[in-house]
């Protein structure tokens, strides 16, 4: 019989990330319109540690081109292996 439970795809929490205002217009400049700069984990425990009416301002821009919404912030904030959980 196979397994067929499936694992989380492996998070890179350290890769280089940057916080953005959500309509901060992107472009070459986007890295001069960071709000701050971090680990992956560390912009997402930012922002779940946000109230959560002002959660929704914000983005994180991932090495890679990669932009997280809100939903795919709190989606990785509350994976088992995240590194700022509470336990």
């Amino acid at each position: 019989m196979t397994d067929t439970t499936q694992q989380p795809t492996p998070v890179e929490w350290e890769d280089h990330s940057e916080l953005h205002r959500k309509d901060d217009g992107g472009g070459l400049l986007s890295a001069f319109k960071a709000v701050r700069q971090g680990t992956l984990a560390e912009l997402v425990r930012f922002v779940a540690s946000l109230p959560e009416e002002e959660r929704g301002d914000y983005v994180i821009e991932k090495s890679g081109d990669h932009r997280l919404e809100l939903v795919e912030i709190m989606a990785l904030a509350s994976r088992p292996d995240f590194p700022g959980r509470a336990a």
